[in-house]
């Protein structure tokens, strides 16, 4: 049956397992972290493929729906979960640890990224926030049966803990529109990392130097983590969003794809920032597809529908807001702007807020 030892050992075939981080990785049972059932997994009715999952580099989801209880055929939302040990490996190693320095991380989970953090730096200097109360208690009993006693204490993990002030480093495992005052207050000279982004793109970390309050940095790799939940964007099926409304009808000559490729997403993600869209293939192999555009507050739509070889696309936009004409007008933008690539931009912020820059910290090109 898999084991730790087989996590440990993929995890180095993959070239993603740090010399620093070896020891703990292989220290630290997963299994301790994850519950005996979980979203596709069932340890008593099938046991080998339960460890298959818990020792397999892939995300493990322990929650739905906040804990709701979820009437069978209903939409099911992910809520928390224990993270794929290689993106836990890639934020420590944004984060960059030293001995004996403090961390207060945003997000307890499972407590699994805690636990690693207390082999590698003492529990006495790992402080976890976490919101959810249920999820925060078995995140301490996980923890006391790895043999790790960090502080975990239950909250807003936008106000921090200040308790435990100041940090070396502050790590958040959810996704932030913006970057709380707290954490520049308890973390006045360090450095912070975190999932960021808005509703059209959040596949983005930012990693930021903090000195003296102040914090500037920049944006990397392809996180998909769950929203802070006090700032969720949208979700759902389509069948449940959608209800055969009749919108404004029109045509397009940009090609519905090309918009929601990973640069000009995350630069339309800057200015249209709580609006989100789903891809659609149809099912007759004909090789189109609908693209469609939600807003948060479920009041507009949109769709563009795709066609092979076609000139022009179908626009249809529902609402009181003109879905579509928002994303088309910030990729002509950022065609403006040259096309640049998300690894130009940075990210600025301090007591009065954020800001995002395109190559030097005075061009700002747009305000969250």
């Amino acid at each position: 049956m898999a084991g730790q030892r087989q996590l440990v050992e993929w995890l180095e075939s993959q070239g993603v397992l740090p010399r620093e981080w070896r020891h703990t990785v292989a220290a630290v049972d997963r299994a301790l972290f994850i519950p005996e059932v979980f979203e596709g997994g069932d340890i008593i009715a099938d046991p080998e493929a339960w460890a298959r999952s818990v020792y397999s580099d892939v995300p493990v989801v322990t929650q739905v729906n906040d804990g709701q209880e979820t009437p069978e055929g209903a939409f099911r939302l992910s809520t928390s979960s224990s993270s794929m040990p290689s993106i836990m490996l890639e934020m420590l190693g944004l984060l960059g640890v030293c001995d004996g320095n403090t961390v207060l991380e945003i997000g307890t989970g499972t407590g699994y990224n805690a636990a690693w953090l207390s082999h590698r730096l003492g529990e006495r200097n790992v402080f976890s926030v976490e919101v959810d109360p249920v999820v925060a208690t078995l995140a301490r009993r996980n923890l006391k049966h790895s043999g790790f006693r960090p502080t975990v204490v239950v909250g807003d993990g936008r106000n921090g803990h200040p308790e435990g002030a100041p940090y070396d480093r502050v790590i958040c495992t959810c996704t932030m529109r913006e970057i709380p005052r707290a954490w520049l207050e308890q973390c006045p000279s360090g450095r912070i990392v975190t999932p960021w982004g808005s509703s059209f793109f959040s596949g983005s970390y930012a990693t930021l130097d903090v000195v003296d309050g102040e914090a500037q940095g920049a944006f990397s790799g392809y996180p998909a983590f769950m929203w802070d939940r006090s700032h969720r964007a949208g979700a759902g099926r389509i069948s449940e969003l959608y209800h055969h409304e009749k919108g404004v009808k029109g045509t397009t000559d940009i090609a519905p794809q090309n918009v929601i490729q990973d640069d000009p997403a995350f630069f339309t993600s800057l200015t249209v920032t709580d609006v989100w869209y789903r891809w659609c293939d149809a099912d007759d192999d004909s090789g189109e597809a609908t693209l469609w555009f939600f807003a948060d507050d479920q009041k507009s739509w949109a769709t563009v529908e795709y066609v092979p070889s076609a000139e022009t696309y179908e626009v249809e936009q529902y609402g009181p807001r003109s879905l579509w004409d928002e994303v088309r007008s910030a990729f002509l933008g950022w065609h403006a702007l040259g096309k640049p690539e998300r690894s130009r931009f940075g990210l600025s912020a301090d007591r009065d807020g954020q800001r995002v820059w395109l190559d030097e910290p005075h061009r700002l090109v747009g305000l969250k």
